[in-house]
């Protein structure tokens, strides 16, 4: 079957699913009853609709990346397709556990991801350890039994107070270099001395948490990927991460479609600057989606690295959105309720978008030096043991 003909047949396919299968009542994940909801995620899941793009012997059907877009469109289209949150597990966590885990852990852990049934968090940074990920100082520390005892903080990790579950990074061997002695574990997040609290955000919302670890004991199968190979594990997650949030400004950040809408009802579409402006964030856009694509075409020859590149362009389109949409709503923009204009949220919500997923200072170091090749920022505790760098 050509590549055609197979996107035309996966897009009947899951309009014909949808049709027959979605509940009559259906309200969206937030206005349908719980259960009703998850029996449909599971209907969906065990499909393998939710995660299209992953291979059939993982729960997936195979599809290459444009159909499986495709999917995921009609899904949005019916609001049938896991919650957004959905994005870490799917995108970040169920790949990672294909690329570097046990059949054990992949028989365990994927089914959970592919219904929606788990929900997983990223225990990366660390109040000490943010955009320097690699300083981190969350410990593991191997006990006679093959079994690790975890003590340590993380913050920042988005929807870690609703997660079952949690891809943690914790050092192994503080005699290596900061980027070696790291080690990559699957968490229960359940288990005896995890504490999380989450954090207050400027829009009041508690999307992120700081997690705490005192004597977590977790067994010898929660390892991920080699002993000491953690960097490796979390780096390919990490650019599965910011080329997964550019796939286009509604994807997670702010949508360009509503401003647009706002433009012609208000009358801002009548000022020449105010159409410039728009035009731009459109072109931007329409850049971003096509450079998605060519990258979900062909290899990125930087290793991944391209992702920096549209991660970057998106986090700031999605800030131009959100300032232009609150100039253009007026005064009213300002008066923040839950039956009033969105803009006020969605402008502070999105500061957040140039520091998750790296800052946009990051992101520029590793465009300069992997994407352009220019020469690296001196680090003098390069090569020096974990131990011996100096922190605070």
């Amino acid at each position: 079957m050509s590549g055609a003909d197979q996107h035309a047949t996966a897009v009947a396919e899951i309009e014909r699913f949808v049709a027959e299968h979605l509940p009559s009542d259906w309200a969206g994940p937030e206005g349908t009853e719980p259960r009703a909801a998850r029996a449909w995620y599971d209907r969906l899941g065990e499909q393998g609709w939710t995660v299209a793009d992953w291979p059939r012997e993982h729960g997936g059907r195979g599809l290459d990346a444009a159909t499986a877009a495709a999917v995921r469109a009609v899904l949005a289209r019916h609001d049938a397709d896991l919650p957004i949150h959905h994005f870490v597990p799917v995108k970040l966590i169920g790949p990672a556990i294909m690329a570097w885990g046990t059949a054990e852990q992949q028989r365990r852990y994927l089914p959970g991801i592919a219904t929606g049934a788990d929900m997983w968090c990223q225990l990366f940074s660390e109040p000490g350890a943010g955009s320097d990920l690699a300083s981190l100082a969350t410990r593991a520390v191997r006990r006679d039994d093959g079994g690790w005892v975890i003590d340590g903080q993380k913050v920042w990790s988005s929807f870690a107070d609703g997660s079952r579950y949690g891809m943690l990074l914790a050092r192994t061997d503080p005699e290596l270099p900061k980027n070696a002695g790291i080690s990559c574990f699957l968490l229960d997040m359940t288990l005896p001395g995890v504490t999380v609290r989450p954090l207050r955000q400027l829009t009041g919302d508690e999307h992120f948490s700081e997690v705490f670890f005192e004597n977590v004991e977790i067994p010898p199968d929660t390892l991920l990927g080699p002993l000491n190979d953690g960097w490796r594990v979390a780096m390919s997650t990490l650019v599965a991460e910011r080329s997964g949030l550019s796939e286009e400004s509604g994807a997670s950040g702010v949508p360009l479609a509503p401003l647009l809408g706002l433009a012609r009802d208000r009358g801002g579409w009548q000022d020449a600057t105010v159409r410039d402006r728009l035009a731009q964030l459109v072109a931007t856009e329409r850049a971003l989606a096509l450079t998605n694509a060519r990258v979900s075409a062909d290899p990125d020859p930087s290793g991944g690295a391209g992702g920096s590149v549209t991660k970057l362009a998106l986090s700031e389109l999605s800030q131009h959105i959100a300032e232009l949409g609150f100039e253009l709503a007026g005064p009213s923009a300002g008066y923040w309720s839950d039956d009033e204009s969105p803009w006020a949220h969605d402008l502070l919500d999105s500061r957040r978008f140039t520091i998750a997923g790296g800052t946009s200072e990051i992101q520029r170091n590793i465009i300069a030096e992997r994407v352009l090749g220019l020469d690296r920022e001196p680090d003098p505790d390069r090569g020096r043991p974990w131990r011996e760098i100096r922190r605070g």
